[in-house]
């Protein structure tokens, strides 16, 4: 879903050029990597990277194809009009944590290292009846938005075109978590020659000028 705004912009600039048309199909990471696991073909798949590399290992998507193209950070929200946190350090964001009434963050990679960061913090037990998980495919910002969550965490990318909530920024450098969105071809696609140029589209700096206007990098490595 972070990439979703993203995929949008780069396939219609794709079409605009003369490029094939695409049916793009944007639902929650975990739930995409279900299907591709289930043997549903895909011509391009795109997932956090470690995702795609489990793809590649069981078969569903071809090793030689993959892209890694955009690296997404975690930024932090809260209701428009609420009180505004100080995320300006770690010791920061603990304190911001701490005192909210309600914290969300994906069920995705950030998700996991979030959990993980406040583990090694020592508030895990703490806070834990505080957590509110967003369903599959929800965005942690519209629970912000509701005022469901005083205080949500996801991707840059997701919460910068939402109404209805306040960007504190992205977390500070040495607590930032980074995911690296990748591309790869489905091993059964039929469509294997058009989906190799529309990865060699994405790997350009028009491409990468868009990947910047939707609050990521492109992926340098």
């Amino acid at each position: 879903m972070a990439t979703r705004q993203l995929l949008n912009e780069l396939l219609a600039l794709y079409a605009e050029q003369g490029g094939c048309a695409l049916q793009l199909q944007s639902v929650g990471g975990v739930d995409a990597a279900k299907r591709v696991q289930a043997g549903e073909d895909f011509d391009l798949v795109f997932l956090a990277s470690d995702a795609i590399a489990k793809l590649i290992t069981s078969g569903q998507l071809d090793a030689s194809s993959k892209l890694n193209l955009a690296d997404s950070g975690v930024a932090v929200a809260v209701r428009a009009g609420a009180a505004q946190p100080d995320i300006s350090s770690a010791d920061a964001v603990r304190a911001a944590v701490l005192a909210a009434k309600s914290i969300s963050y994906s069920t995705g990679p950030s998700g996991v290292a979030l959990a993980r960061l406040f583990e090694q913090w020592g508030i895990a037990e703490q806070i834990k009846n505080r957590i509110v998980t967003a369903p599959p495919g929800v965005p942690v910002g519209s629970l912000v938005a509701k005022g469901e969550v005083e205080l949500g965490f996801q991707q840059l990318s997701e919460l910068i075109h939402l109404d209805g909530i306040t960007l504190l920024g992205n977390l500070p450098a040495d607590i930032q978590i980074t995911t690296t969105f990748s591309a790869a071809v489905g091993s059964a696609s039929t469509h294997k020659s058009q989906a190799r140029t529309l990865l060699a589209f994405l790997a350009s700096e028009q491409a990468a000028a868009a990947i910047r206007r939707q609050g990521m990098e492109p992926t340098s490595h």
